[in-house]
């Protein structure tokens, strides 16, 4: 496997991590895989800052044991820098995903995060 490719399936491999409830209700968890300046801009189009989604996600209700992704794929930008894009499918919401990864000292952290809501109706 190229250098490459080692790098978009370790962030593979986190993302989809991140997609579980053991991570989700772990603050100890999402603070290994956040990165200090990370952002999200979420589905509903409210900003999350790192501090907000430490201190809200692990209290809230559980959720699923994982939230379904597919046609996850990655793009290393740099060097140490990956895009990945997916879709998740959680409740009957679908959403489209961009996630940025940036390794530092490293360890690769999500940086910036966004979902988009994908109307319901046929698949686009």
């Amino acid at each position: 496997m190229a250098p490459d490719d080692e790098a978009v399936a370790e962030v593979i491999a986190l993302e989809r991590a991140l997609l579980t409830r053991e991570v989700r209700s772990s603050a100890a968890a999402l603070d290994e895989l956040l990165d200090p300046e990370f952002t999200e801009t979420g589905a509903s189009g409210r900003l999350w800052t790192r501090a907000e989604i430490l201190a809200g996600l692990p209290a809230g209700p559980p959720g699923p044991d994982r939230i379904a992704d597919h046609a996850m794929a990655g793009r290393l930008l740099a060097a140490d820098v990956v895009m990945l894009t997916f879709e998740t499918d959680h409740e009957g919401r679908r959403a489209r995903r961009v996630s940025l990864w940036r390794r530092s000292g490293g360890r690769w952290r999500v940086l910036y995060h966004q979902g988009t809501l994908v109307p319901p109706g046929p698949a686009s």
